[in-house]
C-alpha cells in the first residue's frame, strides 16, 4: 500500500475515534482505583458479591506506574454471584477504547452472551488515538515506540486480575480480541500470556510472534478482509506487516501442533479455513472475507466517508457472534 494511501487510512481512523469518542463516554460513568490485586488463575474470582453497575463504566487503574483508562460493559443479566467469562477487546492504531467499543459493537453481543467485556486504552499518542507497544514491532507508520513507554503486555496481563477483583469473573474464560493493532497485540498476548487468555480472536491484525514463549496450545479465530488497504491480506505492507494472512493462520498452526492440514470450505462472502488435530485440543480457524476492507465484519455500518478510505464492509461475517460461540468452547483446560 502507497503511503499516500497509509496517510489516508489514519486520517480515517482519527475521525472514526473523533466521531465515536464523544458517543461513547456520554453514556459512561467514571470511577478512579488505584489498585494491584492478583488473583490465582485456578481460584474462585474475589469479585464475586461485589456490587457492578450494569452497563458502561470508565475506570481510571493506576497499573506498572501510570494512569490508564478502561472502558468495562457489564451486560443487563449480570449476577454478581456467578462466574462470567471476560473478553479484553483492544482498539486499533489511532483509535481509543470509546471508539472501539462503538466500532466493534460488542456491548449487544456482552448483553446476549452475558459475559462482560472490557476496552482498554493504549497510551502512546497518535493522532487523537492511541498505540500498543507492542514487544520489537514498529508503530503503524514505521516508527518505535518512545522510550519509557509503558509495558503493554504487563498492563494487560495485569488488568485480568484487577477486573477479577472487581467483578465475578470466571478465571478460566478469560479472551482477548482486537482490530489492527489491537489484533497484533491480542497475537502477542496469546503467545505471552497464554496461562491467562483462554482464546483469541484478532480482527485484520493476526501475527504469530517471534519467539512465541506460550506455554500451551492456544485456540485461535481470526478475521480478515480480502481488500482490506491497511493490513493487506496478501501481505507486503508496512514493517510490521510482510507476510500473508493465511501464512500467519498456517504457523499458528504449526505452533499449536496441529496434525491436519488446512481444511477450506467455501461459503457466500467468505471462506473459512482451519486447522484441527491441534494439541490440547485447539483448533485455528481464518474467516477471509471476500472484498471487505479494513473493517469488523458484521459490526455497525460506518459512514461512507470511513469506509471510502478502509473499504467496503460486508455482513457475509459477524465477526462478533462467530468469535463468542467460539470462546464458549474454548476455556482454559485445566493444565
Amino acid at each position: 500500500m502507497s503511503m499516500r494511501r497509509s496517510g489516508l487510512a489514519v486520517c480515517a481512523l482519527a475521525a472514526l475515534t473523533s466521531l465515536f469518542v464523544g458517543v461513547a463516554s456520554a453514556g459512561a460513568t467514571q470511577v478512579s482505583l488505584s489498585t494491584s490485586a492478583a488473583v490465582s488463575r485456578g481460584a474462585p474470582s474475589s469479585g464475586c458479591g461485589a456490587r457492578a453497575q450494569k452497563g458502561s463504566t470508565t475506570l481510571t487503574l493506576e497499573i506498572g506506574g501510570h494512569q490508564r483508562t478502561v472502558i468495562v460493559h457489564v451486560p443487563a443479566g449480570y449476577n454478581s454471584l456467578r462466574g462470567v467469562a471476560l473478553v479484553l477487546n483492544l482498539h486499533g492504531s489511532g483509535s481509543t477504547a470509546a471508539a472501539q467499543e462503538i466500532f466493534s459493537g460488542m456491548d449487544a453481543t456482552s448483553d446476549q452472551g452475558s459475559f462482560i467485556v472490557a476496552y482498554p486504552q493504549g497510551l502512546i499518542s497518535s493522532g487523537t488515538g492511541f498505540d500498543w507497544d507492542i514487544p520489537g514491532v514498529p508503530l503503524f507508520g514505521g516508527g518505535n515506540a518512545p522510550r519509557g513507554s509503558a509495558n503493554d503486555v504487563a498492563f494487560l496481563t495485569q488488568l485480568v486480575p484487577v477486573l477479577e477483583s472487581k467483578y465475578c469473573i470466571n478465571p478460566r474464560e478469560v479472551f482477548a480480541t482486537g482490530m489492527s493493532g489491537g489484533g497484533r497485540m491480542t497475537s502477542q498476548l496469546a503467545c505471552d500470556a497464554s496461562n491467562v487468555f483462554a482464546a483469541v480472536a484478532p480482527v485484520a491484525g493476526l501475527r504469530l510472534p517471534s519467539p512465541c514463549p506460550a506455554t500451551g496450545p492456544v485456540p485461535v479465530v481470526a478475521f480478515h478482509g480480502t481488500a482490506d488497504p491497511v493490513d493487506p491480506y496478501d501481505g507486503n505492507g508496512q514493517a510490521y506487516w510482510t507476510y500473508s494472512v493465511p501464512t500467519a493462520a498456517a504457523r499458528w498452526a504449526a505452533q499449536d501442533k496441529c496434525t491436519k492440514g488446512a481444511k477450506t470450505e467455501h461459503h457466500s462472502g467468505y471462506t473459512l479455513t482451519s486447522y484441527q488435530g491441534c494439541a490440547g485440543n485447539a483448533i485455528v480457524e481464518l474467516y477471509s472475507v471476500i472484498g471487505e476492507g479494513h473493517e469488523w465484519p458484521g459490526g455497525p455500518t460506518m459512514p461512507r466517508s470511513i469506509t471510502a478510505l478502509l473499504g467496503r464492509q460486508s455482513n457475509a461475517v459477524n465477526a462478533n457472534a462467530v468469535m463468542w460461540a467460539f470462546f464458549s468452547q474454548h476455556p482454559m483446560p485445566s493444565r
